[in-house]
């Protein structure tokens, strides 16, 4: 029998279990996919934990999952555009990506171009489109100097990459044993720690100004971006929600460019060389215990996978 990835109450990493389960067998509408690669994601952690459970509560027994890439294994009736045997990138919004098979929307798949590593693949969605989002929503372009928090996680590193397309220059907030790839990708490294809010200044120089911010990490970094003089209209946090309401700064990541067309774009970034996505481990699919132990640490360096 296939296998995914349950749990059945919320709790700490030792609620999720690996089962069996019955094969999905697509609807109208629906592709059966099979997947190759399936990134974790931190809001999955919190939703296990129960911390969201206002927002987005879970019916138990629950999966897990938004991400995935793999391989048509059956279309529904009325699927135009995909047949098995069919490699595709997509994302599913039941909870359901960490498994073997994992039937998604039609809508919600594009074709894996053959530039995009199967990893990368299975890693884009959640990560690619909150970057992109936030991105956007402090609308960073040439002559802008933006910082981000969290620069090396998997956010924040495609985070980097898109603000630099977009021609900003960017200030990454991380540890030491990143900066060497903050700056091979064009960003200032600046440590994070006491006396950040000074070298994010020194490294803004001459003027010392910073015109936008992006926090993927929480814990006061909205503070310190109004600290800086930043207008609230140009922070966006994916994670701080009380700080920006208190300071209205901006709330946009992944449901704010959920979509096959961002996806494609993002998709068609990395076959070009224009993007990448730091794959830091893949884990089989029965590690999946293991794979939040090491998410749940926060010192990843990009994403890590589950690979059934």
């Amino acid at each position: 029998m296939p296998k995914a990835v349950r749990f059945e109450e919320y709790g700490g990493i030792d609620v999720l279990q690996v089962v069996d389960v019955d094969q999905p067998l697509p609807g109208p509408g629906e592709v059966l996919v099979r997947v190759k690669a399936a990134a974790i994601n931190p809001g999955e952690a919190m939703i296990r934990k129960g911390a969201l459970h206002e927002r987005w509560p879970a019916t138990f027994p629950s999966g897990q999952g938004s991400d995935l890439a793999g391989v048509v294994e059956e279309a529904g009736e009325g699927v135009t555009g995909f047949a098995a045997g069919d490699e595709v990138i997509g994302f599913t919004d039941d909870r359901a990506s960490h498994a073997e098979f994992v039937l998604v929307e039609a809508e919600n798949l594009i074709h894996r171009p053959a530039g995009v590593p199967w990893d990368q693949a299975g890693a884009l969605f959640v990560a690619g489109t909150t970057a992109y989002a936030a991105v956007r929503a402090v609308a960073a372009g040439p002559g802008d100097t933006v910082v981000i928090s969290g620069a090396a996680g998997g956010v924040g590193t495609l985070a980097v990459q898109l603000a630099r397309n977009a021609g900003a220059r960017v200030i990454g907030l991380a540890s030491e044993a990143n900066h060497a790839w903050l700056a091979d990708n064009g960003a200032i490294p600046v440590a994070y720690g006491d006396g950040v809010a000074d070298r994010i200044r020194a490294a803004a120089a001459p003027d010392g100004k910073v015109d936008a911010f992006i926090d993927t990490f929480g814990s006061g970094y909205v503070d310190l971006a109004i600290d800086l003089g930043v207008a609230p209209e140009r922070i966006d946090t994916i994670i701080d929600w009380a700080a920006a309401e208190k300071h209205g700064a901006k709330i946009e990541g992944n449901a704010a460019a959920a979509s096959a067309d961002v996806l494609a774009e993002l998709a068609a970034l990395i076959d070009k060389g224009q993007l990448e996505i730091p794959v830091a481990r893949a884990y089989p699919l029965d590690q999946v215990q293991d794979a939040y132990r090491e998410l749940e640490q926060r010192h990843t360096r990009g994403k890590i996978v589950l690979k059934p």
